[in-house]
């Protein structure tokens, strides 16, 4: 399907920023099919060869429109900082949408059973892993919006993770057994006008990481809605959605020092 104008422009602008650097630096991307039971499933795995060090394994999560050119654009751009990325693919095989309808109910064959949900996301995890170039014992997550919500679940499923980033992700609150769960640290970022995501979830889901004692932060961004990562946000015609350039700047830097304060590299 096209890619929607606006976002199509700053992806563009982005690849001018990016890919000279990640050209230079030896970026390789694979495109990488699994299966989950009957699902066929295509990831997208980008890493720099520049060296041959062992680097952090990042996972990132598409949001519900599906493993689109905006989830691969942020693996490459994690690429680019020295990780191994790898987009995963929760829907199957070519499932990308514009549509509102479609993406909710792909999102939804996904969410009703927390443990294909859970299942499905550590698939893509395990993978990654299994590359030679991985550092397994430094890992992390990252989602939005859907994926947001996919990266909390792989925390509250155990996952030896050492970072988890949800951006303007639906914050499913976990019950304590899950929570307790949580193996590494967790950095929210969430947009203050976000009107997708009641108050009351936003407090409960704060209380539950309280009451386990995990180890969280949140960063609000006032003003911002949902959706405020995608230049292309405003593209889909979905009330509540749009692109906030200062929140979408600030919570990537907020990432970057997240994961290099985790990993202890430059």
């Amino acid at each position: 399907m096209k890619t929607p104008p606006s976002l199509a422009l700053t992806l563009s602008l982005l690849s001018l920023l990016v890919l000279p650097t990640a050209l230079q630096a030896g970026i390789h991307t694979k495109t990488v099919d699994y299966r989950d039971g009957e699902a066929e499933l295509r990831g997208y795995l980008v890493w720099d060869d520049s060296s041959e060090e062992k680097r952090p394994g990042i996972v990132v999560v598409h949001e519900w429109w599906g493993l689109n050119e905006y989830a691969r654009k942020r693996a490459e751009m994690l690429a680019s900082m020295g990780y191994a990325a790898f987009a995963v693919d929760m829907y199957g095989k070519d499932q990308v949408t514009q549509h509102a309808e479609e993406a909710r109910g792909w999102m939804k064959q996904i969410t009703a059973n927390v443990d294909t949900w859970q299942r499905r996301a550590l698939l893509g995890l395990n993978l990654l892993r299994d590359e030679p170039m991985v550092d397994t014992e430094r890992m992390g997550a990252i989602g939005y919006c859907f994926g947001g919500a996919t990266v909390m679940q792989m925390a509250y499923a155990g996952a030896n993770l050492k970072g988890v980033v949800s951006f303007h992700g639906s914050l499913p609150v976990p019950t304590p057994e899950q929570a307790k769960q949580i193996k590494g640290r967790l950095l929210i970022a969430h947009g203050a006008a976000d009107s997708f995501i009641p108050q009351e979830r936003v407090l409960a889901f704060q209380k539950a990481l309280d009451d386990a004692g995990a180890r969280w932060e949140m960063d609000i961004f006032g003003g911002a809605q949902h959706g405020f990562t995608n230049p292309g946000a405003g593209d889909y015609g979905l009330k509540g959605v749009r692109y906030d350039e200062y929140a979408d700047r600030r919570s990537w830097e907020l990432m970057a020092t997240f994961f290099s304060d985790l990993f202890a590299i430059e």
